[in-house]
């Protein structure tokens, strides 16, 4: 099952990337190429995804994301840097303290170059709380 969903993730890359002219874009230089696969997991291992979505933000933003112009947004106020998408914790937000990890990713190329990010927060109440309402992983 696992290695089914990592080669179904892949696959959706590729075909979205080929949907929106990642090749034409590297050999006409018009933009930098920016297409991820975006996954949420329950426990420490990626591969145990229970969501996933597709996101292409060049030329235009789309993808099986729901909102995918907000989720490009917030990804290129990373400056490629996508621990800057786990903000402070919403404080005025009580979390149980038990251990039940999720794991978010990024798997792909972001602005022409490869990215590969993992998080893993204690539990999706965590989750929720520090990611406090960025778009990115709202699928």
């Amino acid at each position: 099952m696992r290695h089914r969903i990592a080669a179904v993730s892949a696959a959706a890359l590729l075909t979205l990337a080929g949907a929106t002219g990642i090749a034409e874009a590297q050999s006409t230089g018009l933009y930098a190429p920016s297409a991820v696969v975006l996954t949420v997991a329950q426990g420490e291992d990626e591969a145990t995804a229970v969501r996933a979505s597709t996101l292409s933000c060049a030329p235009t933003a789309q993808g099986t994301h729901p909102d995918p112009q907000a989720a490009c947004t917030a990804l290129a106020a990373t400056a490629g840097t996508l621990d800057m998408l786990l903000a402070a914790p919403d404080t005025n937000r009580a979390c149980p303290m038990h251990y039940d990890p999720v794991t978010v990713t990024a798997d792909g190329v972001w602005q022409g170059s490869r990215i590969a990010w993992k998080h893993t927060f204690s539990n999706a109440c965590v989750m929720s709380a520090t990611l406090n309402g960025n778009p990115v992983y709202a699928f």
